[in-house]
């Protein structure tokens, strides 16, 4: 016969209980995951197999996908050719940040809208065919976006500043072309941020340039306009110095007035020095005629000479004689002719000044008829040099930001993408390999939430990991219809069961069992009252005088357990009430099992009262004093205060549980209640063993039985 060693090893109360908090830490029980996985292996199987199945028809049904990369090479630092300050400023983020942004801008919307515009996606029939889309008219831009967003992949190649932009489609050429798409929108979109505002400053000053083109044109033209329709000529003279260029205008008539002011100034003074060189006699002949007197003087004085020394023949004398008078002659002619120069020359010069002086007078009337005109024109013409300073200055402005916009960019393609020749989807293997992963994962989740979300004890050991209570025996589940047979049968597994309960029962105590124990559970039909009934069948195999005590009240199931039929009208009810005082009035010996047996009696209205009094007491005294052991049944724990009330009058409680049934968590209610109420818990029985416990070593054919019955005995005797 098997002993308690085959099914637990003994415990005592204390023991469990003084391990109970340490159990309540985390572990994993792969074991119980084990169990569990065999249990569903036919389950988890047809997973496995139908995602693999998935995979394939996935990979047999699903449009070839081809990939296009392009490579970009992302520097933070540029080189400027120019020695002019651009706009930007250069940020101040790491070189990591900086690559970091770099490629989220890539995945960005931004980015996306303009691919879509650049390459006219929404009109691209490629495009279009390529992802099977409708008419045009259908998309939206938001459509064309979300597209490119999903079949982008932005790769950046580790350590280094290279990042790859690929594009998946089921058309190559398609791939390829997107691919590079992106990749120059990608480096022209930078090169307007970097240099953006240089280019908007361009912009803009064109713009203004413009305007003030026009506007210089027509002012310039108003001023022509003005002078013409008035008369006014102008002259001007540009000169030019280190500070820059200036001009000088004036109209024509001031010119001419200038000019004729000048000219009759000198007029003037020419009539005056005339006139007083005619009252002077003093003609520009005059050093003349002073060298003739001279020179005559000097001949006459010869004369005299020749004529007092030579006769009036000598040729010397008669050559100075014609000298001296050649020289009266001249003297004589310049005389005449000086008086009438200085006449003529003080004439012309009072002339001269009466024609200046009138032109003068006509120039100055002139001028004094254009000074109302001349406003207007001073308006006009300073309006035409401000627009055509402002212009210049402009001018100067546009050309500078147009030399420093020649920077170079610090984005740029490193290699083109190529058209891919073969697709990189779908992968046989890879999807297979996916799929056979996804089963096991569904499996591993299938059998993690069994275990997670059955809060139902499985394993007879979580007993005392979980409860902390010692586990008294596990009892196999019986298909048997004659319980009460399996229960007086000492060859049944049952029966085999419940001895292996009676023995570690005896190790609770140092006098063996403990005398009076009472049976509970949390909720009926656990195996409560066949247990009970089991174990006084035990004990009185054992040749002690034992009594079995219904104290359900309120639904008796031992009646129909040991085959009784109808219920006695006497038993625990009466004796409680009063109507009968000794438990040998009600007991009634039951030959088959080997036990007397307190029936429940009339059921009462009242169960909580009656067994809250005295007299319960003193019928478990009575018990005591009669019987060696003393088993009482007793109702259910869940929301019913009897159990509770039972527990004061026994020795201890065996608390019954059903495997697989009752939440944990209900079982812990039940506990509690009866430790709150000071009943002693010796432990528990599991009861209800399936097939599928049998990995934990409590099932069919393990430790129970073991060399009873035909088949037994023959594999005994082999």
């Amino acid at each position: 016969m098997a002993t308690s060693a085959d099914i637990v090893p003994s415990y005592s109360a204390g023991y469990a209980d003084s391990n109970y908090e340490s159990n309540d830490g985390f572990h994993i029980d792969l074991e119980r995951y084990w169990i569990e996985a065999r249990a569903l292996r036919y389950w988890l199987a047809g997973i496995v197999a139908a995602a693999v199945l998935a995979g394939l028809l996935i990979t047999l049904l699903s449009t070839e996908l081809f990939r296009a990369q392009s490579r970009l090479e992302i520097s933070q630092l540029s080189a400027n050719v120019t020695d002019i300050d651009t706009l930007e400023t250069d940020s101040g983020l790491s070189e990591q940040q900086y690559l970091n942004t770099q490629y989220e801008l890539l995945k960005s919307r931004f980015m996306t809208e303009r691919v879509a515009d650049a390459g006219n996606l929404m009109r691209h029939e490629g495009f279009l065919e390529s992802f099977n889309l409708g008419e045009a008219e259908e998309l939206s831009q938001q459509d064309v976006e979300s597209i490119l967003l999903d079949n982008l992949n932005v790769t950046p190649i580790t350590q280094s500043s290279l990042v790859d932009i690929g594009f998946s489609s089921s058309d190559p050429l398609i791939s390829a072309e997107i691919a590079n798409l992106w990749a120059e929108e990608f480096v022209a979109a930078n090169y307007e941020k970097r240099f953006g505002t240089n280019i908007e400053a361009r912009r803009f000053l064109e713009q203004s340039l413009e305007e003030l083109r026009t506007r210089l044109a027509e002012s310039e033209q108003a001023l022509v306009d003005y002078a013409n329709a008035n008369g006014i000529l102008v002259l001007e003279s540009r000169t030019t110095d280190n500070s820059g260029s200036s001009t000088a205008s004036q109209s024509l008539i001031a010119a001419d007035l200038t000019a004729l002011n000048t000219a009759l100034a000198q007029a003037v003074t020419d009539r005056i020095t005339a006139q007083a060189a005619l009252r002077a006699g003093a003609t520009p002949s005059r050093l003349t005629q002073d060298a003739l007197r001279s020179r005559l003087a000097d001949a006459e004085a010869e004369l005299a000479a020749l004529q007092s020394n030579f006769g009036p023949e000598y040729p010397q004398l008669l050559e100075k004689q014609a000298e001296v008078e050649s020289l009266q002659q001249a003297i004589n002619s310049e005389d005449a002719i000086e008086t009438s120069e200085l006449r003529a020359a003080a004439n012309a010069a009072s002339f001269r000044e009466s024609e200046l002086r009138a032109q003068f007078e006509s120039a100055r009337q002139r001028f004094l008829g254009q000074q109302d005109q001349g406003i207007q024109y001073g308006i006009l013409k300073r309006e035409a040099d401000t627009n055509r300073e402002q212009y210049e200055a402009l001018l100067q402005r546009f050309k500078e930001l147009e030399a420093a916009g020649a920077g170079q960019n610090n984005i740029r393609v490193i290699d083109e993408a190529v058209v891919p020749p073969d697709p990189y989807a779908p992968s046989l293997f890879q999807n297979l390999l996916l799929a056979l992963a996804l089963g096991l994962g569904l499996s591993a989740a299938l059998i993690y939430l069994r275990v997670a979300l059955s809060q139902s004890l499985r394993d007879p050991q979580d007993v005392t990991r979980r409860l902390g209570l010692a586990l008294l025996g596990a009892i196999p589940k019986s298909d048997a219809d004659d319980i009460a047979n399996e229960i007086v049968l000492r060859s049944s597994e049952m029966a085999e069961a419940y001895a292996s309960v009676r023995t570690n029962l005896g190790f609770l105590t140092d006098n063996g069992a403990p005398e009076v124990l009472m049976l509970t559970s949390s909720v009926p039909s656990e195996g409560k009252s066949i247990s009970a009934s089991a174990l006084a069948a035990s004990f009185a195999q054992l040749g002690k005088r034992t009594v079995l005590i219904d104290a359900d009240l309120r639904n008796t199931a031992l009646i129909d357990t040991l085959g009784m039929g109808k219920i006695p009208e006497r038993g625990l009810s009466t004796l409680l009430n009063g109507s009968d005082r000794n438990l040998s009035d009600v007991a009634v010996h039951l030959e088959n099992f080997g036990f007397d047996f307190v029936p429940v009696g009339h059921l009462p209205p009242n169960p909580v009262e009656l067994l809250a009094g005295d007299r319960l007491k003193e019928i478990i005294t009575q018990a005591r004093a009669t019987y060696d052991q003393v088993i009482v049944d007793s109702a259910p724990m869940l929301a019913l205060a009897d159990a509770i009330e039972l527990s004061k009058a026994v020795d201890g409680v065996v608390y019954v549980i059903e495997a697989d049934r009752v939440k944990l968590r209900g079982v812990e209610n039940g506990l509690g209640r009866l430790r709150s109420a000071g009943a002693h818990i010796y432990g528990a029985v599991v009861t209800k063993l399936n097939e599928n416990d049998s990995a934990y070593g409590y099932g069919y054919g393990y430790g129970y039985g073991y060399g009873y019955g035909s088949d037994r005995v023959e594999s005994k005797s082999k």
